[in-house]
Formats: structure tokens, C-alpha cells, sequence
């Protein structure tokens, strides 16, 4: 598959499932043995689309799903937590997968990848990352204080119930998408109206904004260091060097965990930023079908 063909729109079947009274949207291809992908904040099962026909007509069966809260998904007025969202992936693998699944994440979905290896692991193979998020959101330790200050300020003004509204309008304006993306990809071709598109449209559903304020308000979950000596699959760990989000030099507990374990391995993707499937998808798809040859 060409690079011209992967950056063309890939239609992708929009199936729906019922969770907790909940409709989830997700997809499904190929026949094999069973691959789940798990998007980033904001993001969608679109977000795969360079990736989930590879993969499927190498013979693997490959599910991606729009958490709770996202995309296609029902936005319901709840706490939205890292924990909630794992739980809706272990019903998911119980109606639809039930046997032992590679789960694929990037972002906060790389953190709830961790979480279902080390919580989950009857249910799970291996995992492969790309630039997993340290946690749903900053832990106040992690920033300045003015950062605190700042941030303390912005998610009070986004959650309160007069001004919310209008500011989350002004964030989820197409413009600002694009400027953010211009910020965490390499290549700004990559950047694509289709992409801008994908992330709009969910950001108008009815409930989006207090899904956003909701998880800029909630716990930022389990640490990866916390996790990872639970874990005993094999776990691949791919990371766009350019990624100002989730930058690389914080990748160091992988990159010692590679050299220790002959199971785990790190590779960094250059000149690709926050979303290294999206951005280089020929490389990342290359890297992902070796391993998943050797391990599932």
C-alpha cells in the first residue's frame, strides 16, 4: 500500500453496540486473530483509518472503538475517569472479542492500554503504544506554578455554567483545531480538512462540552511507572520524537524496560509528533505487523 493510498478517505462500517444504556460506535475488518485500537483524547475510530485495513488484510481481526464521551459515541453528563473508560472496553471484549486481544492505544488510549495488560491480563496478549500519556490529565505536581495557576483558571472557566459554553465554542472552532494539530504533527500535509473534519463534528454533539470539562476536571489515573511492573506481555512502545504533548525524553522508564525485558521493545519514529500511526503510517504499520508476527 502506497503512501498516496493511505492518505486517501477509507470508509470504515459504523456498527453500534449498547453499554450501560450507552450507543458505542465502533468497527471491525478482517479475520484473524483479534487486534484492538483505542484513540486519543478528542479523537475517533477515524483516526485509525491508516491503519486498520493494513493490518486486517494481514490477517489479523482488528476492532477500534469510540470511547464513552467521543466521536461517535454517546456524551452522557457523567465523570468521565480513566476507570470508566476501562471498564466499557472489558464489556466491549466480553460481547464481542473473548479471547486474548493485542490492545493498541495512543495517547490516553496507550494509558488505558496499560491499565487492561496490568489489570486485565486474562483478557489481553500483548500491547503496543504510541506516545502514551502519563495520565488523563496533568498532575499538578508535573506543572510550574504559574502553569498551575493557569490551568487552575481555564478549567474553572470551561466547567462553569455561564461562561462554558461560549468558551468551549471558541476552542472547538475549526481554525483552533487545525493550529493544534499544526502543533503536535511533524508534517502539516498530514494535517488534512478529513482530519480537522473527524475532530469538529463530534466537538458539536449535544453534551460534548461537558464531556471536555468533565475530563480536564477528573483524576489523572493510574501512573504507567505504577503499572508496568504488573505487566508481563509483550509490549511494543512506538514514539514520535517531535511530540511536544507527551515529549520523548519522558519515554525513559520504556527505554529501560526494553533493555531489561526481551519482550518489550522501544522503537522512536522520527519527524513525527504526537500521533506517529496517522503521521508516518507506513513505518508504524511496518513496525506493528513484525512484532505482532512474533508475538501473536
Amino acid at each position: 500500500m502506497t503512501t498516496q493510498s493511505l492518505s486517501r478517505p477509507v470508509d470504515l462500517e459504523n456498527l453500534s453496540w449498547t453499554w450501560q444504556d450507552h450507543t458505542i460506535r465502533y468497527t471491525v475488518q478482517g479475520q484473524g486473530k483479534p487486534v484492538l485500537l483505542i484513540h486519543g483524547f478528542g479523537a475517533s475510530i477515524g483516526h485509525w483509518q491508516k491503519n486498520i485495513p493494513v493490518l486486517a488484510d494481514k490477517g489479523y481481526r482488528v476492532f477500534a472503538i469510540d470511547l464513552l464521551g467521543f466521536g461517535g459515541s454517546d456524551k452522557p453528563p457523567l465523570d468521565y475517569t480513566l476507570e470508566l473508560w476501562q471498564d466499557q472496553l472489558v464489556a466491549f471484549w466480553q460481547a464481542h472479542i473473548n479471547e486474548p486481544t493485542i490492545f493498541v492505544g495512543n495517547s490516553i488510549g496507550g494509558l488505558i492500554s496499560l491499565m487492561m495488560l496490568a489489570e486485565h491480563p486474562d483478557l489481553s496478549a500483548g500491547g503496543i503504544l504510541l506516545n502514551c500519556a502519563g495520565g488523563l490529565n496533568h498532575r499538578p505536581d508535573e506543572l510550574n506554578f504559574p502553569l498551575r495557576l493557569v490551568m487552575g483558571g481555564f478549567t474553572k472557566l470551561v466547567s462553569s455554567p455561564l461562561v462554558g459554553e461560549f468558551i468551549f465554542n471558541r476552542i472547538r472552532q475549526k481554525s483552533r483545531i487545525r493550529q493544534t494539530l499544526y502543533q503536535v504533527y511533524c508534517d502539516r500535509e498530514a494535517v488534512t480538512e478529513e482530519l480537522v473534519e473527524m475532530l469538529y463534528q463530534p466537538s458539536a454533539d449535544p453534551g460534548a462540552q461537558k464531556v471536555f470539562a468533565s475530563v480536564l476536571t477528573a483524576p489523572a489515573g493510574p501512573h504507567p511507572a505504577s503499572l508496568l511492573p504488573k505487566i508481563q506481555q509483550p509490549l511494543l512502545i512506538l514514539w514520535g520524537e517531535n511530540d511536544p504533548w507527551t515529549p520523548i525524553a519522558g519515554s525513559t522508564l520504556y527505554q529501560e524496560r526494553a533493555k531489561s525485558d526481551e519482550k518489550t521493545e522501544f522503537y522512536p519514529i522520527s519527524q513525527a509528533g504526537h500521533c506517529p500511526h496517522d503521521e508516518k503510517p507506513e513505518m508504524v504499520n511496518s513496525l506493528m505487523l513484525d512484532w505482532l508476527t512474533k508475538y501473536h
